[in-house]
């Protein structure tokens, strides 16, 4: 049995939740920790075991605010993670949301759409300050 994994917000740090229950994930905030490797490892972990799982979707939601770039590659091997969960027919999709004001945000989201064959939604929002 997968347990649902929620980590708090740092001040470098994102909001996740992964719940194998709902098979709807979040990673929200900001990510830019000193050791990036070692703050994404129990996310990677989690994947990894989600395969097995047999669930019939899966649903994650970025809502970034900054990242980093060692947090770019991250993303990548989430989603690349991803990919291969997908092919053991679970159906994946990536809620990529995005401030409406940020064009950059929105490109790279569509960038890591053309990387892998997930689909991805682009959804923009009114940042608040």
């Amino acid at each position: 049995m997968l347990d649902k994994l929620e980590i708090k917000a740092g001040i470098d740090t994102p909001y996740v939740l992964l719940d194998p229950d709902t098979a709807n994930c979040e990673i929200s905030g900001k990510s830019y920790p000193p050791d990036v490797l070692k703050f994404y490892e129990p996310v990677f972990d989690w994947f990894d075991d989600f395969r097995y799982l047999n669930k019939e979707k899966l649903v994650l939601s970025f809502k970034l605010d900054y990242y980093n770039t060692a947090t770019s590659k991250i993303l990548l091997e989430i989603f690349y993670r991803l990919e291969e969960i997908s092919k053991e027919e679970t159906e994946v999709s990536i809620n990529w949301y995005y401030p409406d004001d940020d064009e950059d945000m929105l490109e790279i989201g569509e960038e890591y759409e053309r990387l892998v064959n997930i689909p991805f939604n682009h959804i923009s929002y009114v940042k608040r300050f």
